[in-house]
């Protein structure tokens, strides 16, 4: 979708979204305005962002605090950030088609912006506050559980744990924060034998930690779950 006006064919389209959505909009402006790209014209999708976004983890944490009553906090934080990271929400969106709907400017649509996962996921989150802002909290639950409760359902807790610079990152994208720098402070040794100091540092959250190992990645790795876990600490208090 290019334009502010509204085509027969685009019309269409839209309502064959609602249908697979599972959700129909009694003020079809607000999907018009969860659709447009700041970069196409105003009124735009951020602020619905914003409201999505809240609503969103609140209802994921709902629903992954009835399915799984044996866990912990730090593993619910965990999995939450699983589900409301930018790949896991651009994924969803790309399932709805919405790549196909979304309103952006030239220069995005020149540069492919309609695959970009960062638009594609806070796309999907204005949505959503779109979805509550034309009804209510129920409704988007029930939007939300339709999409996620397959997704949940087929979790298997006893695969193997994510390594901390992967859980570091989705939890910053899920939180909206700028991902970590890595920085190597010292290198010591032999060429065989050498040894890595890296710096974690994470600016927005005024987090720095410090790992050695053999090689940078492990070094990193060690620094990054030093951080993880001073965020999961930090959550916890």
């Amino acid at each position: 979708m290019q334009d502010g006006t509204i085509s027969n064919n685009t019309r269409q389209l839209l309502d064959i979204f609602c249908e697979r959505l599972g959700y129909c909009f009694t003020q079809f402006q607000l999907l018009q305005t969860a659709l447009t790209h700041r970069s196409h014209s105003t009124p735009h999708n951020e602020r619905l962002e914003f409201l999505g976004d809240a609503i969103l983890n609140c209802v994921i944490s709902g629903i992954i605090y009835k399915h799984f009553p044996e866990l912990p906090e730090g593993h619910l934080s965990r999995l939450r950030a699983n589900f409301v990271n930018q790949k896991a929400l651009s994924s969803i969106a790309l399932n709805l088609q919405m790549d196909k709907l979304v309103r952006l400017g030239e220069g995005e649509l020149k540069s492919g912006g309609y695959h970009r996962p960062s638009i594609l996921a806070d796309t999907f989150e204005a949505l959503l506050g779109a979805i509550y802002l034309d009804s209510d909290y129920a409704q988007v639950e029930t939007v939300v559980m339709a999409i996620y409760l397959p997704l949940i359902q087929n979790i298997d807790l006893k695969s193997p744990a994510k390594d901390p610079k992967t859980l570091l990152q989705e939890f910053l994208q899920s939180q909206k924060l700028s991902l970590p720098e890595y920085l190597v402070v010292t290198t010591s040794g032999k060429a065989h034998k050498q040894k890595f100091k890296v710096e974690c540092v994470i600016s927005s959250l005024n987090i720095r930690t410090a790992g050695e190992g053999t090689n940078r990645r492990s070094a990193e790795q060690v620094a990054a779950k030093l951080a993880y876990e001073k965020i999961c600490l930090h959550h916890t208090h």
